[in-house]
């Protein structure tokens, strides 16, 4: 079977892409990769990319030079998780206070990791996660 590597891109649904963005920067620090009316692409630690689109704003087939992108849009809470370093955990708990930004879990998994849970301006599941979460990470 051909093998695949690390998921490249992650994308999160927004009623109001101005604040998501807002959001990702100030708390992140993500550099913006591409900004339209449609979507902002962040930069995860030039390791990934976070995509905030427009809900509604991605449902057509979008022509590009070197093909079509197929359109997609998304409603609701999701979820998506940033790997941290286990010292990490109590500064980032600190940085989400110094925002204003309620933690709403905490876990502690059997494999060691430990992991908090936030929520973004459109109620999606944040999580900050450490090794030990799962066999693979």
């Amino acid at each position: 079977m051909p093998k695949v590597g690390r998921v490249v891109e992650t994308s999160v649904y927004s009623k109001d892409l101005t604040k998501s963005l807002a959001f990702y920067e100030d708390l992140f620090g993500f550099p913006r990769l591409v900004m339209d009316p449609r979507l902002c692409a962040l930069d995860v630690n030039g390791q990934s990319v976070l995509l905030l689109f427009q809900i509604g704003a991605s449902v057509n087939p979008v022509p590009t030079p070197g093909g079509t992108i197929p359109g997609t849009d998304g409603k609701g809470p999701s979820h998506f998780a940033f790997a941290i370093d286990k010292a990490e955990l109590e500064p980032w708990e600190q940085h989400l206070q110094q925002h204003g930004i309620a933690v709403e879990s905490r876990v502690h998994w059997p494999l060691g990791g430990d992991s908090i849970y936030f929520r973004d301006p459109d109620g999606n599941s944040v999580e900050l996660v450490t090794p030990g979460c799962w066999a693979t990470y």
